[in-house]
């Protein structure tokens, strides 16, 4: 099977402009392909797994990847997908970022000898005079068009700036940098991205012509994680100071029995033959898929070795056994009151309720347990003692914390 079928075949592609431009490219290793990525946090995140894990794919196949981070785009924030504006970035945050992000892709992507190139936009975006940047681009923009953008659409009841608004171009722009200074000629995103996609591949055209061999691909990624990568402690990263090896194994092993097989051809490597017999699986055989689907993609984040222990951990618990490594989390001193700390409290600190309300409803429908047993109060309370060797808190079947005081 060709690479482009085989992409089909997982799932990966939604939409495209040109299919068998686009088909003959990559499959010939002929694509110089973009991803772009804006740091507006300290670690990537499970929406760009996926983008990473396609772009390694169309590598080992022979095309040139670019991975474009945005420290130039994150200072304005895209609107897509978000029902308000970003918060504000300092260029100094936003730099951060950039670098965590430089060395997160390196474990997935090859950057040596040319193979792949990760580029910044701040380099060309920060320094752009506005009034030059207007006259040159702006004309090749409709505000008509714009408009009727999804992303701009879905905004226009909420309110939406003109910061945001000229995102577009700023989007448009990169893809246009891009094809002028390294020969790219196709952008890869999620679907929340095809108005934007466009954009560069009309700008490109616009300003080079016709014939300019520009195309973009549209995969049914997101990118910004809206759909997935969330648990009640916030966002599924990459980085195991935020989102611990078992906790990332976790979230895969506890996806819904109707979406693991998608996410076993999306996201893992597993030959598709293969996937196809586990289609038949069901049961206490899908539990089995999804420890497959946990332990590829842990390994591939965290290591072999990370994914083993985690692995173990999940079936000491699960058996009721003493499990090592189980995750832990800490609860501060000032927390408690009268030397006890309450339920709602303990629930929360553990980081397996997002919030206070979504702690007590956990706790009043008997989700939640401490050290076996099940707390049936909201005003339940545990002593600073009890904390001595630590606490195992659970909510529901599968998520577990050993806290203690810290």
């Amino acid at each position: 099977m060709e690479l482009y079928d085989e992409l089909v075949a997982r799932g990966l592609i939604a939409q495209v402009t040109d299919e068998s431009t686009i088909r003959d490219l990559i499959n010939n290793g002929k694509a110089t392909f973009y991803i772009g990525f804006d740091p507006t946090a300290d670690s990537l995140h499970v929406g760009h797994f996926m983008a990473l894990l396609l772009m390694k794919r169309l590598q080992l196949a022979g095309n040139k990847p670019i991975a474009l981070i945005g420290g130039g785009t994150a200072m304005i924030g895209d609107p897509s997908g978000r029902s308000d504006m970003r918060k504000m970035m300092t260029t100094e945050m936003i730099d951060h970022n950039v670098e965590c992000f430089k060395k997160q892709m390196s474990r997935f992507i090859d950057f040596s000898d040319g193979k792949a190139l990760i580029v910044n936009n701040a380099d060309w975006l920060r320094n752009l005079n506005f009034l030059d940047f207007m006259r040159e681009i702006g004309p090749c923009f409709s505000v008509n068009d714009m408009l009727r953008a999804r992303c701009y659409v879905n905004r226009m009841e909420s309110g939406l700036s003109f910061l945001e608004f000229s995102y577009m171009l700023m989007q448009g722009y990169d893809f246009y940098k891009l094809y002028k200074d390294y020969g790219c000629n196709l952008e890869f995103g999620g679907d929340d991205q095809w108005s934007n996609m466009l954009a560069g591949t009309e700008l490109i055209r616009k300003k080079l012509g016709k014939d300019a061999s520009a195309m973009t691909i549209n995969l049914l990624l997101k990118h910004d994680g809206t759909k997935m990568g969330k648990t009640a402690g916030g966002a599924v990263w990459l980085d195991p100071e935020k989102t611990s090896p078992y906790d990332f194994y976790q979230y895969w092993r506890n996806v819904d029995d109707a979406d693991v097989l998608k996410f076993i051809r999306m996201m893992t490597f597993i030959p598709l033959d293969q996937v196809d017999e586990m289609d038949k699986w069901e049961g206490a055989q899908l539990n089995k898929a999804k420890e497959i689907l946990a332990f590829e993609l842990t390994s591939m984040v965290h290591g072999e070795e990370e994914a083993k222990k985690a692995q173990e951990t999940a079936k000491a618990i699960f058996t009721g056994g003493n499990a090592e490594n189980m995750p832990a989390a800490t609860i501060s001193a000032d927390k408690f009151k009268d030397d006890a700390v309450d339920a709602i409290t303990l629930l929360v600190a553990a980081g397996l309720a997002a919030s206070r309300g979504e702690a007590r409803r956990t706790i009043q429908q008997g989700g939640m347990k401490v050290n076996d047993s099940k707390v049936e109060d909201i005003a339940q309370t545990f002593a600073k003692a009890e904390f001595a060797e630590g606490l195992v808190v659970q909510k529901g079947k599968k998520n577990f914390k050993k806290v203690t005081i810290g």
